[in-house]
């Protein structure tokens, strides 16, 4: 089975400090919109959801087993899993189409604020794992995700992202001339 990965799991390093996974493929997801939203009111800050409406979504295909599964439930808790047909997804890479692929979606949009904004860090670590497959990709996610006129805050300096991983200080310059379109 697989579970598309659409934030920080598609970055390699921060999936691994949760559980193993086959690799990872490149996808679009179709039907599914990315948005930057709190989850609650404990979180200190606004990571990415997704839900069902007209859009695209970039991420990327995960081959899991049951153990690794019940692991990333775990992790994504105030999330919840549905399952995505095979023909919702838009692959360069060949990928099981008679398997499970679930996604997790959350179906309230809470705007970020300034109590649980955006965190650069967060942003980092997405990036950094779209950037694993190209510019371009990178290019996708910032022009498909929703958000991000809300409010921001540049952690790098004393980072509140938790599973930050992966992200070197080559990659800063790269997503911050991908971000500052959006962000201007």
């Amino acid at each position: 089975m697989y579970i598309f990965g659409y934030g920080s799991l598609i970055n390699s390093s921060s999936r691994q400090l949760t559980g193993q996974t086959g690799q990872a493929i490149p996808a679009i997801v179709h039907g599914l919109i990315r948005h930057w939203s709190k989850i609650d009111d404990s979180y200190v800050l606004s990571p990415l959801i997704v839900n069902l409406g007209e859009g695209q979504v970039n991420g990327v295909l995960l081959e899991v087993d049951d153990v690794a599964l019940a692991e990333f439930d775990r992790r994504e808790r105030g999330y919840h899993r549905i399952e995505l047909k095979a023909d919702q997804i838009e692959s360069q890479t060949d990928f099981k189409t008679d398997q499970s692929i679930w996604v997790y979606i959350k179906d309230d949009i809470t705007a970020p604020c300034e109590d649980s904004p955006i965190v650069q860090t967060y942003v980092d670590t997405v990036m950094a794992g779209c950037l694993e497959v190209s510019e371009s990709f990178a290019a996708h996610f910032v022009e498909h995700t929703q958000g991000w006129h809300h409010p921001l805050e540049n952690d790098r300096h004393q980072p509140k992202y938790g599973n930050l991983a992966g992200v070197s200080e080559h990659h800063h310059s790269v997503i911050d001339g991908l971000i500052l379109s959006v962000r201007s």
